[in-house]
């Protein structure tokens, strides 16, 4: 698979609309917190093996991470708050950020393997 930017965009742009990385035209999600096995239009394999899930949690854990870090430094910033507000604050993005970003790290971890190794369509032999 060629990497120039062009298609990295490509795939990175179907990340964000929770595309297949590989063909852009089916959704990966099959219904709210389950994702298909596989695309319905080029029959790419989603889910691999087992552990294959691990780099999606590291994605959603540190994007949340990262969206915390942003809303205490806006929050010091911007607001007058009190501690016990501010982590109020910083509890309610900290627990509902993570379920509301849930597809969108599945799609950015796909997108990031099927640009490093490809995504195949046959299933490994254990």
């Amino acid at each position: 698979m060629k990497r120039d930017p062009r298609t990295i965009l490509l795939t990175l742009g179907r990340c964000l609309k929770l595309q297949c990385p590989a063909c852009g035209q089916a959704s990966i999600v099959e219904r709210p917190f389950q994702l298909k096995h596989r695309c319905t239009a080029c029959g790419v394999i989603f889910k691999r093996e087992e552990g294959f899930f691990v780099g999606a949690i590291m994605a959603n854990v540190i994007a949340t991470e990262a969206v915390i870090l942003v809303v205490y430094f806006l929050c010091l910033l911007v607001t007058n708050l009190d501690e016990q507000n501010m982590l109020t604050v910083l509890f309610v993005v900290g627990v509902t950020f993570p379920l509301a970003f849930y597809h969108h790290s599945w799609s950015l971890w796909l997108a990031i393997d099927h640009l490093i190794e490809g995504l195949s369509s046959k299933e490994k032999s254990l």
